[in-house]
């Protein structure tokens, strides 16, 4: 099942959609809540319930009154969470950026999986990303996946954690380099360099619909994991491409480290972390180190930044620069 938050007559609802086309979930089954936190909440019987008008619909579309996905604005899938906390799965990932910063691998990366918080209140879905004067100082896209938790959780072993993940969706952390690297120069962050934009959509897809791509964790490894061909492109050029399948440690283990000692609530967001290449910071260091001439690129007003991941959707946004020259860069001391 896909699930959507949408915009219609300055109204967010929740809907099933199916082949371009939405259904709203409240006026399908008039029990069922019109937002996504709602939805969330109401646990297993919610979401069953949901399943089977989704299922009802793929052979009788003519129940209820569908609108076209063109006709509304789509939102976060989930536009309010709980909280959201992104991991830092993708071993290739790490790997590069650390060889481009003439540093070693560093070992604890494969001893446990870490996470940090970022901004709740900064999550958005398709369209504008609106930005600072300082977000332009190496301004960065993120590839990544997310999961929605979908019960409530506490010391969850990996083995177990599966069943707490509700859906799947893209996601792109999008990150301002410069402010990035100054304050983590004090060993505390990320934070205004992540705090601005969190993008995840353009659908909430439940667990059922990938398992045609599931494969083993890779070695050492608990949890499910899903052979997801993952793309981005700037202005239609193809920049990124990996695959979920990459992840080292599973959503399920990264899971068993948010939940130890403290509650995972219905509505809380996760990511993967970055894709190996799924960000210019990646890139641009590798291709630097392969040729000192090479000329790095940056996001930059009126960019369009679209990602897709097979059985998750396409996700695209456009870069729009906030009318102001207020710089916090300009008031260091």
């Amino acid at each position: 099942m896909k699930l959507v938050s949408y915009t219609l007559e300055n109204k967010t609802q929740l809907g099933i959609f199916q082949n371009g086309l939405i259904w709203n979930l409240h006026d399908l089954n008039s029990s069922l809540p019109d937002n996504m936190a709602d939805f969330l909440k109401g646990g297993e019987s919610m979401m069953n319930a949901a399943k089977e008008l989704d299922q009802t619909l793929k052979t009788n579309p003519s129940l209820g009154t569908a609108i076209q996905e063109t006709d509304v604005k789509l939102e976060a899938p989930v536009p309010n969470p709980t909280s959201c906390r992104d991991g830092y799965a993708f071993r290739q990932h790490v790997a590069s950026a650390r060889r481009n910063r003439g540093v070693p691998m560093i070992p604890e990366f494969d001893q446990y999986p870490i996470f940090y918080f970022t901004n709740h209140n900064a999550i958005q879905g398709p369209g504008e990303i609106l930005c600072m004067p300082d977000h332009f100082q190496k301004l960065d896209f993120e590839l990544e996946a997310a999961i929605v938790i979908g019960k409530k959780g506490r010391n969850i072993k990996a083995a177990d954690a599966d069943q707490y993940i509700a859906g799947y969706m893209i996601m792109n952390d999008m990150s301002a380099r410069t402010l990035q690297m100054e304050e983590m120069l004090l060993n505390l962050g990320p934070a205004k360099g992540k705090d601005f934009s969190t993008v995840i959509g353009p659908y909430f897809v439940t667990p059922d619909e990938l398992e045609a791509y599931k494969i083993p964790a890779k070695a050492g490894h608990v949890g499910n994991s899903y052979n997801l061909n993952m793309k981005c492109w700037v202005n239609g050029v193809l920049v990124s491409e990996g695959s979920v399948g990459d992840m080292d440690w599973t959503f399920a283990e990264i899971v068993e480290r948010c939940a130890y000692g403290v509650d995972i609530l219905p509505g809380d967001v996760i990511g993967s972390g970055t894709v190996g290449t799924g960000c210019f910071l990646e890139l641009n260091g590798t291709g630097l180190l392969n040729d000192p001439s090479f000329k790095p690129q940056w996001l930059q007003d009126g960019d369009v930044v679209e990602m897709a991941i097979e059985g998750l959707g396409h996700l695209t946004n456009t870069i729009k620069k906030e009318a102001t020259d207020f710089s916090l860069l300009a008031l260091k001391k």
